[in-house]
């Protein structure tokens, strides 16, 4: 797991941080225990630090066994935008007066005013636990979202940045009109408070916005591991992606829990069998890497969700019943069930599609050279994409490593300098340095703090166009393959 989304490591770092957080979770009637020699949540778990895995997680400290009951969160801990508004008539009289605003951006400027309270605030030590920067798309700079270098992934990234400004646009009047604070006024606050919510916050069946979990969002992410592409016949296929269509993000956000009305609690269960030891991981639902980007700030090197779209002729759809989305190359580099079954039936002959489309849309293979002809045109395309790419796959794994070297450079422009005359355009006009240093009147330790987060996202940029390109590359190989396979038989 790389990238600084929910596993985000509090800003009042270090034990007494945790501790601090579970002290305050235990009034709240979250089950704590300091008693072990780890940070105890209920009698089973712990918090801990797991380096390369998602840093702080959740740690067994006794086997568990799979759907056990491993927490509950009260509702009395559960921070929504009902329980903002029950404690503050100013806030409330003051939203009665903008109904446009969407169910997020009221839960958003909620947040705001109760973070702008200080300690007045009931929720101030869990505020305290929570990250001081995401890495989600909409924080990307025009640096980052270049740095992306696929079209599909650019423009994701800036329509997550517009949508972004526009929402902190329409909500700006009604947060005047509550006084926040200026620093809490700003399009960057916006952003620190939407990726909260988006990376944090848990599906509740009174509010589509979700609720912020304390205590609950210390779990890190273990993506489904169920293949959506392993269909026995085309029935099973539509079906799962007929459920797949009815997918809204916030209403699967986390599949091994739920609120629950009869205990009043928000309940967390194990996803499978766990000793002593290992890390408890929760499953938000199933998403990309580039989903997972946009929404948490991070990605999964080995992703067994991600989906890599390749372009497609015009007539190949018209030819297809199958939804766009569901055309695309597996992680591993297989082509999906529907990608094979329209391509297979693309590359028959027009008088011959009537007879025998059948054996396409059950994902047969019609003939062997019928196979042969479509693992070359994918291939083929295959390989012009990656020739078309800016950087190639090993220019990336340098780049990253070159990246991670940066702390052993006294100053940026050092680094850059070097990182130069290894690679030209992406450092071309000092790009780097103006993105981190182009605001103005910033302190020496604020421009510090920008230029780490802009670094942060910027790897991130560079490690998701490698994983892209990665999954390609295997593409070509499977292909390949499959074409020295069929030609010997």
């Amino acid at each position: 797991m790389v990238g600084n989304g929910k596993m985000n490591p509090s800003s009042e770092a270090g034990e007494e941080g945790v501790k601090s957080l579970l002290k305050w979770a235990a009034k709240y009637g979250i089950e704590v225990s300091e008693s072990c020699s780890s940070l105890g949540l209920g009698h089973c778990l712990g918090v801990s630090c797991f380096p390369g895995a998602g840093g702080r997680g959740v740690v067994a400290l006794r086997p568990i066994s799979k759907g056990e009951l491993l927490l509950k969160v009260p509702k009395s801990a559960l921070i929504t935008t009902d329980s903002l508004l029950s404690r503050d008539e100013t806030l409330s009289l003051a939203l009665k007066a903008h109904p446009s605003l969407s169910s997020t951006q009221v839960f958003t400027v909620c947040l705001l005013y109760e973070i702008n309270k200080g300690k007045a605030s009931p929720w101030h030590p869990y505020f305290l636990h929570l990250p001081r920067s995401y890495s989600i798309l909409a924080a990307f700079g025009e640096l980052e979202t270049q740095a992306l270098q696929v079209d599909d992934a650019i423009w994701a990234a800036q329509k997550a940045v517009t949508k972004a400004k526009y929402e902190w646009e329409q909500a700006f009047t009604l947060m005047k009109e509550l006084k926040l604070k200026p620093p809490l006024l700003t399009f960057r606050a916006w952003i620190w408070a939407t990726g909260t919510i988006s990376s944090r916050t848990l599906h509740i069946p009174w509010d589509e916005a979700g609720c912020l979990c304390p205590v609950g969002d210390l779990f890190n992410y273990a993506a489904p591991t169920e293949d959506p592409d392993s269909f026995e016949n085309v029935e099973n296929w539509q079906n799962e992606h007929a459920k797949d269509d009815l997918d809204i993000h916030h209403s699967q956000r986390l599949t091994d829990g739920g609120y629950e009305e009869d205990v009043a609690a928000y309940c967390f269960y194990a996803k499978k069998n766990y000793n002593v030891g290992e890390q408890v991981l929760l499953s938000y639902g199933t998403y990309t890497n580039l989903e997972l980007l946009e929404y948490y700030g991070f990605l999964l090197e080995d992703n067994p969700n991600e989906k890599v779209f390749i372009p497609l002729d015009l007539d190949m759809h018209s030819l297809s019943c199958w939804p766009k989305e569901s055309l695309y190359i597996h992680q591993n580099g297989r082509p999906s069930f529907a990608l094979m079954c329209a391509l297979r039936l693309w590359a028959t002959p027009p008088q011959q599609r009537k007879s025998i489309g059948h054996l396409a849309y059950s994902g047969c293979p019609i003939s062997k050279g019928n196979e042969i002809y479509v693992m070359k045109w994918i291939g083929k395309k295959c390989d012009a994409l990656l020739k078309e790419m800016p950087t190639s796959v090993e220019e990336d794994k340098s780049l990253v490593h070159l990246i991670d070297k940066m702390v052993e450079y006294e100053n940026l422009g050092e680094w850059v300098k070097e990182a130069s005359a290894v690679f030209g355009g992406e450092f071309g006009d000092n790009n780097i340095l103006k993105a981190a240093y182009g605001v103005e009147g910033d302190d020496e330790l604020t421009s510090l703090v920008r230029t780490k987060m802009l670094i942060d996202r910027w790897k991130l940029a560079v490690q998701w166009r490698l994983m892209y390109k990665t999954v390609v590359a295997r593409c070509i190989s499977y292909c390949t393959d499959i074409i020295n396979s069929l030609s010997t038989q």
